[in-house]
């Protein structure tokens, strides 16, 4: 597995890799729409010519899970980047109809590139889940739900640390960057400037993949409460369903009947506001307000009957108070004090 080997086998290699690299670069770096014409152009070229890289790859079987990182010639460490350039490229592309295909492509690469560097040891950190590994880690996520609180503590002081080491990588590339694309480092030089490239991708994988999941969800999501929302108004749009009757034949039926007089023509609702248009059922408006005004007019008798009833006494009482002054004159209970 020498390099020399390699490159005058496959000459194109290095250059298709140096490519697309300055390629991404190139997209990361401008101020232009991601959408615009001359960012997709670059973006599909550079996926291009990493598929192509990576068909290479495949074919030679440069990396082994069998070998050491320390194995692998520090001229091919490089190569080790594909899978994560063709995921960040593969996020660049604008196309709302293929959106979730393009996410999970983009997942698919970052993690084979997580994958690889977790055989090589290059760094500590947990694999996302996978479909091989997402019941293990759905049972163990289960088994410490109590503990969120805690979970979430953690989360924010990982990526807080996170941030730190990955300022720290980028200030150490800019240094060494010159002295390896001039060919002034040595192998030693070389090896360390890849593996600071190879542990600053797997910061920006992790990332992207907890990005696309969460924007594979909403999207999911999305197309449910679409679909949802089209099957009922299409049930709401469905006529509706007509009376029929099963008979063996249908002469049979034109002769003896179907059992009972008719069918029904109508339902209850459709008589109902036909016989109201028609003035022969009350308003159920007018209903209520008649019910109103019979329990006002109610009341009002009432009281009229509880006022003619204090009338009378008032009246006989009056009566009787006449009766009595007429047998009682005046002064004739006070005749002690008379001379």
């Amino acid at each position: 597995m020498a390099a020399s080997e390699d490159e005058l086998q496959l000459p194109g290699l290095p250059e298709m890799f140096e490519t697309s690299k300055q390629l991404l670069e190139e997209v990361e770096v401008t101020n232009e729409p991601t959408g615009s014409r001359t960012i997709q152009e670059k973006v599909f070229k550079g996926l291009d010519l990493l598929e192509k890289a990576a068909e290479i790859l495949s074919q030679l079987d440069l990396f082994s899970r069998n070998e050491d990182l320390e194995e692998i010639a520090s001229i091919d460490l490089k190569y080790l980047m594909v899978p994560a350039f063709q995921g960040a490229l593969t996020m660049k592309q604008v196309n709302p109809s293929k959106r979730l295909d393009h996410l999970q492509r983009a997942r698919e690469h970052f993690i084979n590139y997580l994958t690889q560097c977790h055989y090589y040891h290059v760094a500590e950190f947990q694999l996302p889940k996978t479909k091989n590994n997402s019941a293990e880690n759905n049972t163990a996520s289960s088994s410490v739900a109590y503990a969120n609180l805690v979970a979430v503590a953690s989360q924010r002081k990982a990526k807080i640390e996170t941030y730190k080491q990955k300022k720290e990588v980028e200030h150490r590339l800019s240094a060494l960057k010159s002295a390896v694309e001039s060919g002034q480092a040595d192998d030693e030089q070389v090896r360390g400037y890849y593996l600071l490239h190879f542990r600053r991708w797997i910061g920006i994988s992790l990332e992207e993949i907890e990005s696309i999941d969460q924007e594979i969800k909403i999207l999911r999501e999305k197309d449910f409460s679409r679909e949802a929302s089209t099957s009922h108004s299409s049930l709401q749009d469905r006529p509706p369903v007509k009376s029929f009757i099963l008979t063996r034949d249908t002469a049979q039926a034109k002769v003896f009947g179907v059992g009972y007089p008719s069918l029904p023509s109508m339902t209850v609702s459709d008589w109902y506001e036909q016989q109201l248009k028609c003035g022969a059922l009350p308003d159920p408006g007018i209903s209520k307000a008649t019910s109103v005004d019979f329990k006002s007019v109610a009341q009002q008798q009432e009281d009229e009957e509880n006022e003619k009833e204090d009338d009378e006494k008032v009246v006989h009482r009056a009566r009787e108070w006449d009766d009595w002054k007429d047998t009682h004159p005046r002064g004739y209970g006070n005749r002690q004090n008379m001379g």
